[in-house]
Parts: C-alpha cells; structure tokens; sequence
C-alpha cells in the first residue's frame, strides 16, 4: 500500500521512538517530539508504539491513499478532513481507498501525529526510522516530505469500507498534554547556579520565534550565572534548559546537539516533554520547581495511565 504527497504542509516528517544510544559518537536522538501523543496514535491503530508516523507541524500535509487504511490523529489540536468531512482526533478512523486526506491549520499546539495501520517503511539508520533534519539522515532522505514522495505502508489492518468510519470513543491526553497558557512545566536543578535563585521561576516567559526541533528560545526578564567564568563543553539532553551570555534560556528537545559550552541551569522532567513538542511562538509558560524523587513519581504515573489507555484500546478492538 502506498501513499502519495500532494502537498507537504509547512514541515511534515516521518519520525519514531528516536535514535538512542549513540550520543557519544555526537549522534543526537531525533523522534518524535511528543512522545505521548506519537505512543498513543500508534496504539490506536493497532501498531507497535514505537512505530513511524508522520509528525505535522503547524500545518499539514494533502495526502491521497491507493487503498482502505486505519489511521489515528493525536497531539495538536488541528484541522483534518477527508473529502470534505472533517475529522475528530484521538481515535480511530477508517477511510476507503483513493481517499484525500486534507489538514490544515494546528489551532491550539504545534505537532499532529499521524499513525497508519502498518506504520511507514521507511529505511532505519543507526536502528531508528526518525529523520534527523539537522544532519540530513534517516526518513526520507533526510528530509521534510515534499510533493509526489511516495510512502509505503507496511502490513496491517485493511478496513472493508466504501466510506468514512469514525470510532465514537476516544482517548482524553490530559493531564499530561495540557494547552494551557502559560503552560506549567516542572524542572529539576541544573549543575550552574543563577546570582537569584528565584528568578527562574518569578516571571512567566515567552516562547521565541526561532524555536525549532533543537530547542525552544526563551524571552523573558535576563537571567545571570553566578559564577560567570567560561565553560568547557559538557554533555546537554533533551531537556536541558541552557543559559547563553544575553541571559536568554534555550531549552533542548529531541534534535538537540549532544554537548554544549553554555551553563545548564535545568533539566525539565521527562514527563513534561510533551508539553514542551506543543509550545508555539508566542506561548507562555512558567518553569516550577522539581525535586528527583517528585520527577519520577510523576513519570511512573504518566506510564501508569499510558499503560491503562492501552489496555482500553486493546479491549474496544
């Protein structure tokens, strides 16, 4: 089976689980950004979670399928219509063959995941599907979608259907995915110190308009280091929330470099990285503080209620 591109949306790629265990070759994780939303699109469709879907951002892609597919649409709240029938997300949706997939606009969020039944044959680099944008490797060459790519569909559930079939139940993502602004996102102690403990976490800040899939850029009231000597490099992950000179955070997502030379003032607990995938120019969020034993209590929950929507899909298959 196979899918064509007819438009590819502002930047739309084909992603997984992420590529892990290769940080000390300086190989960073790339995949999909939400991991939350990308775990439960692939279960509603009865894939393997860490299966390849598309991740949309923004706005999407035109899609035309050949043949019947099961297909999910979980994360950012966005336009979706096939044929002209608008789509609801967070469930399953069976659609007929020579169907014309259309999404527009992320109303409230930034990344949509699409999940097929079947997943996307794509070739695995360094034992991942992910594209890595940054360094121009796995995916499709690399690369976002462009027009008349051609994506394959590996074996899984075929619907027997001449039109639209909407699943009436669906998958509620909060607390863990929340659209609030500003959002509240909860981090734990970095290495380097700021002259006020507090300033962090006085002020709401401001995501900026060249964030990216590497990291988000902060606005907000400068922060300074307490200790303002110069850094050698040192490792940074997804998460850490790093201190240029101008006193701006940046704060590292998936496609983030594997070190760094700027101070590391925090790390936001891995149960907040979806919420950080859906922050867009222009949102606010405020930083809260966290402690090691409270980040993984809320990450065990997190799984917890992970592992009981996927018992309640198994069930309604």
């Amino acid at each position: 089976m196979s899918i064509v591109v007819l438009a590819p949306g502002m930047l739309s790629s084909v992603q997984d689980h992420g590529r892990c265990g290769w940080r000390h070759l300086g190989v960073g994780r790339s995949g999909a950004l939400d991991s939350l939303s990308f775990s439960i699109a692939n279960r509603l469709v009865g894939n393997a979670t860490d299966m390849a879907v598309i991740e949309i951002t923004l706005t999407g892609p035109r899609l035309r399928f050949a043949e019947s597919a099961r297909i999910a649409i979980c994360g950012a709240r966005i336009d979706a219509s096939l044929d002209g029938q608008s789509l609801p997300g967070w469930r399953r949706i069976d659609i007929p063959a020579a169907s014309e997939l259309h999404f527009g606009a992320c109303r409230s969020g930034v990344r949509a995941y699409l999940a097929v039944a079947g997943g996307f044959l794509v070739n695995s680099v360094l034992d991942s599907q992910s594209t890595d944008l940054r360094a121009g490797f796995g995916g499709i060459e690399g690369r976002a979608l462009k027009a008349d790519d051609q994506l394959i569909i590996g074996d899984g559930f075929r619907p027997q259907c001449d039109q639209v079939n909407i699943d009436t139940r669906w998958i509620d993502p909060a607390p863990d995915l929340d659209f609030s602004n500003p959002s509240i996102i909860r981090v734990l102690p970095g290495s380097d110190a700021l002259d006020d403990d507090d300033a962090l976490f006085a002020d709401k800040w401001t995501v900026g308009n060249a964030s990216n899939r590497q990291g988000l850029r902060l606005q907000g009231t400068p922060l300074r280091i307490a200790d303002p000597r110069e850094r050698i490099s040192e490792p940074v992950l997804p998460g850490t929330l790093q201190l240029p000179s101008d006193g701006q955070p940046i704060l590292l997502l998936a496609d983030a470099q594997t070190h760094g030379g700027y101070p590391r003032i925090g790390h936001v607990i891995r149960a907040d990285w979806p919420r950080l995938a859906q922050l867009r120019p222009g949102d606010a969020l405020r930083f809260v503080r966290c402690g090691a034993r409270q980040a993984q209590q809320l990450l065990n929950e997190q799984r917890q209620r992970l592992a009981r929507m996927a018992i309640a899909i198994a069930a309604d298959a």
